[in-house]
């Protein structure tokens, strides 16, 4: 079993700051990616940001300079920092992570999904 838990969120007015966190338990080997996609209503969830074990981060373009996404291996956490927050940044959030278990089986993972509303 793996668990995704997400906290942060809620609600900021536009050019504000939110942070969002996630911490992944359970049993895990190895996690490969660990990032954020996000759902607004009436639309399709979309990637936000990624980071792998590598180091590398990958950002969509509508975040690029304003989100930074930061990760702690040993602490199974990644964070996205969101600043200068737009109304159409408003969506659910979800953590999502690529995982190897230690019952040898590769899985993509997602949290419950936590809120984050923009006011113009």
């Amino acid at each position: 079993q793996v668990q995704l838990v997400e906290s942060g969120g809620g609600l900021m007015q536009a050019g504000g700051s939110l942070s969002l966190s996630c911490a992944a338990s359970g049993s895990i080997f190895m996690i490969v990616d660990m990032g954020w996609h996000r759902q607004a209503p009436g639309k399709e969830r979309e990637l936000v940001a990624t980071y792998n074990n590598g180091g590398a981060t990958k950002y969509a373009d509508s975040v690029k300079g304003r989100f930074t996404i930061s990760r702690d291996n040993a602490k199974k956490t990644v964070h996205l920092q969101m600043n200068n927050l737009k109304p159409e940044d408003a969506a659910v959030y979800y953590c999502t992570a690529r995982i190897y278990t230690n019952l040898q089986e590769w899985g993509d993972y997602w949290g419950q999904g936590t809120q984050v509303a923009v006011s113009s």
